[in-house]
């Protein structure tokens, strides 16, 4: 059996793969996703507790078997999930040397009163305060040697979790500065709400590089035709900053273009391009304009979040004492048929509210023990079953279902498919559709493929879509996506991670466009159990989502020799991350500061 490898941490004691937000790799919000690995050779503390999670996850929502009650809660009660952001506002801004990003910093901290982080800053403040970082930091400096990303990504999450940063909101300046960086905090969860970028002119800008002057004795700024000196004395004392020659101002303005290029893709949905080329107020006021809009989307969000969720656990609580809650004993396998049915039925449901509803990119992810795609294959016959539970419900419904099977990858010795689809279409063909004619009526087998999509096909499920080494589904997945326009795009248990081919190509050619397309499916459903690191045994807890409603989180507690039940932790309106799943199992409040000791202990949440 295929193990999970988790992140180690030293004081979080669960880790969840591919439970991330987002992000995403769409990072806006965390409701999608990216699939990164990660390892770490951070040392573990003696009372170190580790989670992993691998096979099965689940959200207890009652309210997804009792179809009635559903039409009830469309009609009266319009709900309508929104990704939840957290109450204070938080700003990235990004700007070429001398577009006057440093001045906007001071007039949106005096306007909104969020924390200003530069990393320049925080490494002054470490060094002088001689922290782990600070003489980790250090080490690398008087070697002449670039601080690595970790060590400053490590200083800017430490003030980031800092309790005024948590209240105020915070804005980073000039950070991320790499793609590297900008990937870390995605891993992490840490997003802003919006990103600006101040444009301004390379003439403009080398304008006022080399025009500035610097006055020794008080550290201010001046320019000698924009912002001259208020005296002849001041004037007589100025200098020019070594590094504000036309060739240095020119190279360091090439190597900003370059990271900035590299970054935007990951904030392009959040990303505000300013003009940089006015006066100051005229850049403030409308970066003012900007924020206060999402301020104020932020606050109707959250008041509609509130009233999505009461109105619904309100119902939830109605229908609790009628349902029977998570099946136990999930890791005996094989799986009884009544845990199999429940967690077909479970999925359909979740779908079909999803499809009524008029979504048309679907993701499903349900990793119970016989389906877990970390395994060596998967249990073939129970995919099937999901499947074709799934196609004859909503060939049901009067729709014409295609089953898409992926075909052989590749040519000459690079032609296969991914070893847990071997022979899944021959078992399709064969399997038992009832006796009313649906194969071949309503429901069709086929490819993956643009070219399989056609006029009478109403709704496609994808079997387990993945990319093999070497060789992309995507490209083929986005050729079906753009024939089949609005029809529904089912993806069961997909793995969409980039994998790399043996030349590299694949690895960096288009990436940030797979990953893109990969994260613009919506998950209607996921299922995952909870283990400690390492193990599969014993379940922890679980999580569940099941569109529309919450994400739920469960611990699982032993009653007796072999009895077992699940009670409810917690409800996230999005994806937890890793700390607030920890909090909730340690019996936290979701706001309680964390605290890791040393310089490996900031680490060990990048790492």
């Amino acid at each position: 059996m295929a193990m999970i490898t988790s992140v180690t941490m030293n004081f979080p004691h669960i880790s969840t793969h591919n439970i991330s937000s987002n992000p995403i790799f769409s990072p806006i919000c965390t409701n999608n996703s990216c699939n990164y690995s990660s390892s770490s050779s951070v040392p573990i503390s003696s009372n170190s507790i580790r989670l992993s999670s691998s096979i099965a996850y689940s959200e207890q929502v009652i309210v997804s078997h009792n179809v009635n009650l559903w039409t009830h809660l469309r009609k009266n009660h319009k709900i309508k999930v929104i990704c939840a952001r957290s109450e204070p506002l938080k700003v990235m801004i990004s700007g070429a040397p001398a577009s006057g990003k440093g001045t906007q910093c001071e007039l949106i901290v005096q306007k909104f009163g969020l924390v200003h982080i530069s990393t320049g800053d925080l490494l002054r403040a470490e060094l002088s305060a001689g922290t782990d970082i600070g003489n980790k930091a250090k080490e690398y400096m008087n070697a002449g040697r670039l601080v690595p990303d970790e060590i400053v990504t490590a200083m800017v999450t430490t003030r980031l979790s800092k309790e005024d940063a948590k209240v105020k909101g915070w804005l980073l300046d000039g950070y991320p500065r790499t793609l590297a960086q900008a990937e870390s905090l995605e891993r992490l969860n840490i997003r802003p709400d919006i990103y600006i970028v101040l444009d301004v002119p390379d003439e403009i800008l080398i304008d006022r590089c080399v025009g500035r002057r610097l006055d020794p004795l008080t550290g201010k700024i001046y320019h000698v035709t924009n912002f001259p000196p208020e005296t002849e004395d001041i004037k007589a004392r100025l200098i020019t900053r070594p590094d504000d020659t036309e060739e240095k101002v020119k190279s360091r303005l090439q190597i900003y273009k370059q990271n900035s290029e590299a970054i935007l893709p990951v904030y392009s949905d959040i990303m505000n391009k300013i003009d940089g080329n006015r006066g100051k107020d005229a850049v403030f006021a409308e970066i003012d304009s900007l924020l206060s809009r999402v301020q104020k989307e932020e606050q109707d969000a959250r008041k509609s979040e509130e009233s999505v969720i009461s109105s619904t656990q309100a119902d939830m609580i109605s229908l609790r004492k009628d349902w029977r809650g998570i099946p136990t004993r999930l890791n005996n396998i094989p799986h009884s048929r009544e845990i199999r049915e429940y967690f077909y039925t479970d999925v359909l449901q979740a779908t079909q509210r999803a499809v009524n509803d008029g979504k048309t990119r679907l993701k499903i992810e349900i990793n119970i023990p016989e389906l877990n795609p970390s395994m060596d294959v998967y249990r073939i016959g129970t995919l099937m079953e999901l499947i074709r539970v799934l196609a004859l419900s909503f060939a049901d419904d009067g729709k014409r279902v295609k089953v898409c099977v992926q075909g052989s990858m590749g040519e000459g010795a690079l032609a296969g498919m991914p070893l847990q689809l071997a022979g899944s279409r021959k078992i399709l063909e064969y399997m038992d559709w009832g006796d009313y004619g649906a194969l071949g009526n309503f429901v069709n087998i086929g490819s993956i493929g643009g070219k399989e999509v056609e006029k009478q096909d109403d709704l496609f499920i994808l079997v387990a879509p993945q990319n093999a080494v070497g060789n992309c589904i995507i490209d083929d997945m986005r050729a079906m996506t753009d024939a089949a326009g609005n029809r529904p795009i089912i993806l069961v248990n997909p793995k969409l991670k980039d994998l790399p081919a043996s030349s590299g190509i694949m690895q960096t050619m288009g990436r940030d466009k797979r990953l893109e397309y990969a994260a613009s499916f919506e998950i209607c459903y996921q299922f995952r159990l909870l283990y400690y690191a390492g193990t599969q045994y014993p379940i922890m807890g679980a999580l569940r989502m099941s569109y529309p409603y919450p994400y739920e989180l469960y611990k699982r507690v032993d009653e007796s020799p072999g009895k077992e039940k699940y009670i409810s932790l917690a409800t996230f309106a999005k994806r937890p991350s890793i700390d607030e799943m920890n909090d909730a199992f340690e019996g936290k409040s979701r706001n309680q500061e964390k605290k890791a000791e040393g310089f490996w202990g900031f680490l060990s949440g990048i790492l």
